[in-house]
């Protein structure tokens, strides 16, 4: 089964369980703002852990499963010939999320993230 991963802070999630919905596209950018969610899949995950979120911390990676969203996912490029990345076009459900993993860092100071 594919799964998508997002990473966001740890704040965001609790506020966002509470309201039943994620609504933030990446760090500091709201789902109104972009239009989409920004995920990952599995294998890039560490690049975008890293680009994005290197002096973060407080951090949390959804684990969502995409079988439960109710709106249209699309695999797109920042530029053509790029790799695509999965968009999430609409809120995500809390119960769409299907595992939180806590983001801590190694003894050199690099983000452990979930296998």
């Amino acid at each position: 089964m594919t799964q998508f991963f997002h990473i966001t802070q740890a704040a965001a999630w609790l506020e966002a369980r509470a309201a039943g919905e994620y609504r933030l596209s990446t760090r500091g950018v709201t789902l109104e703002q972009q239009g989409f969610i920004h995920c990952s899949l599995r294998r890039q995950l560490r690049g975008v852990a890293e680009l994005v979120y290197g002096d973060a911390d407080d951090l949390v990676v959804l684990v969502i499963d995409p079988a439960r969203l109710p709106v249209p996912v699309r695999f797109e490029a920042q530029e053509p010939g790029a790799e695509q990345y999965p968009h999430i076009y609409g809120a995500l459900p809390v119960d769409a999320v299907a595992s939180v993993f806590p983001v801590s860092r190694d003894r050199c100071g690099r983000l452990v993230l979930p296998e």
